[in-house]
């Protein structure tokens, strides 16, 4: 008897912009491993990937920018209701559904797909993907899950209405699942306590690869109030030190990747037992590997000894988690760092070699009740230090702490419609004007 056949797909984009940066959808990559190591047959299709096949016939995008990172490619939709007055052209991120509709009826026909899902406001992405796979497979059973399955479960059903809904961490819950769908049995279920027990995300399903990103842990100790890290994931777990430098190893050798991006939420948490060991181990390669930050470092934990650390390993983009130099917002939300932790950081980083165009700051804007001063103040506080200012859209998430703020302030109505939670508007800045909008970019940018 054949193996069963298992779909899994990160669907298109709709929104005003988008771009690679190191973006995978490492989720979907471990289940993929995941079911695979328990005899399934996987296959992927990423609507994003450049490297698609049938892409090569479009009109070549851009090159890919240093280290990986590049544009998708796109086509200009109709701007949703609500949103017809942005000044903004609004677009279908990824590849032409003819495309994508070719790449399905290749497949063997599977047993049940599995579609991810990232920010709230990407569901209509979301609808059009199941939608086109419904066209070429109406009787596979779709399971939805993801941030947006997890932080709006209702809406999803209504909306999207997938015919099984995981919400929060997915991996023994879909291996469960999809063994009631097909009728198999998985003989080895990850333990969700021993991350080490996990295969590696499947990254050898894609047709070529231009980096490789990680998680060395999940979850995150800290609670910031516009952050959805606890409820996506409620526990602080990590994996080995060998662990995570063997899989570096691995895909260098497999693959010749040398790009690696970490997508944890507290990377530098527990340095010295931690990531500490994993650089050392990875220094006695001496393969030239480059490490990326996008999801930003936690500003208090770089010291002089850590920042050269980081230096001889081979990090070429430093992210800083910053969001603001109001000290009282910053204490109000736990003290996560203050005035000194910010030149601290920022005077051992450059002492251990950093550049300043490798280094930048994370600036939140549009909070509930940030003025246009205090992004103004903070922008410029940043630039005297040297670093670059990344302004970083405030999007509102529901269930997190800052969520019924954030409705009660937004020019938008946030509880009704997903749609307008979309970073780009800046629903919650107030007062708002595109004029003023552009007027900080250009600060950060000069």
């Amino acid at each position: 008897m054949s193996s069963p056949h298992i779909l899994l797909i990160n669907p298109y984009i709709w929104d005003f912009t988008a771009f690679d940066l190191w973006a995978k959808p490492l989720g979907l990559l471990y289940l993929a491993g995941a079911l695979r190591n328990n005899g399934y047959q996987v296959h992927l299709l990423d609507c994003l990937d450049v490297h698609f096949k049938g892409t090569e016939f479009l009109p070549p995008l851009t090159p890919r920018r240093a280290f990986g990172q590049g544009k998708y490619f796109r086509q200009r939709l109709s701007k949703p209701p609500g949103l017809q007055d942005i000044p903004r052209y609004y677009y279908r991120y990824g590849v032409p559904p003819a495309v994508f509709l070719q790449a399905l009826r290749e497949l063997p026909r599977p047993r049940a797909v599995l579609v991810t899902s990232s920010m709230t406001y990407w569901y209509p992405g979301v609808q059009e993907t199941i939608r086109l796979v419904k066209s070429v497979y109406p009787r596979a059973p779709i399971i939805l899950g993801g941030i947006y399955a997890t932080l709006m479960p209702d809406h999803a059903r209504k909306l999207v209405r997938p015919d099984h809904l995981i919400i929060g961490p997915g991996e023994g819950a879909i291996l469960n699942l999809v063994d009631s769908i097909s009728g198999h049995t998985s003989p080895s279920i990850p333990n969700p306590d021993n991350l080490d027990s996990y295969p590696l995300p499947a990254f050898d399903l894609y047709p070529c690869l231009d980096y490789i990103c990680l998680l060395t842990s999940l979850g995150c100790p800290f609670s910031c109030p516009y952050c959805a890290s606890k409820i996506l994931q409620p526990r602080v777990r990590r994996r080995s030190a060998e662990g995570v430098s063997d899989e570096i190893v691995y895909w260098q050798r497999t693959k010749g990747i040398l790009d690696f991006a970490f997508y944890d939420d507290a990377l530098l948490i527990g340095f010295d037992n931690h990531l500490g060991p994993v650089l050392e181990e990875v220094l006695k390669q001496n393969m030239g590997f480059r490490f990326h930050t996008p999801n930003a470092l936690h500003v208090r934990e770089i010291t002089l000894e850590r920042a050269r650390l980081l230096y001889r390993a081979g990090f070429k983009t430093l992210r800083l988690g910053l969001e603001t130099t109001n000290w009282e917002r910053q204490k109000a939300w736990g003290g996560k760092m203050d005035k000194a932790d910010l030149h601290r950081a920022i005077t051992s980083l450059r002492k251990a070699g950093f550049t300043p165009d490798q280094i930048e700051a994370y600036l939140l804007i549009g909070l509930p009740g940030q003025t246009l001063s205090e992004i103004e103040q903070t922008i410029r506080e940043v630039k005297t230090l040297g670093i670059r200012a990344r302004l970083a859209e405030y999007s509102p998430l529901p269930q997190t702490e800052l969520w019924p703020e954030a409705c009660r302030s937004s020019r938008f109505p946030l509880a009704d419609a997903p749609i307008f939670h979309n970073n780009s508007l800046l629903p919650c800045l107030n007062p708002f004007s595109w004029e003023s909008v552009q007027a900080l970019k250009d600060l950060a940018r000069s």
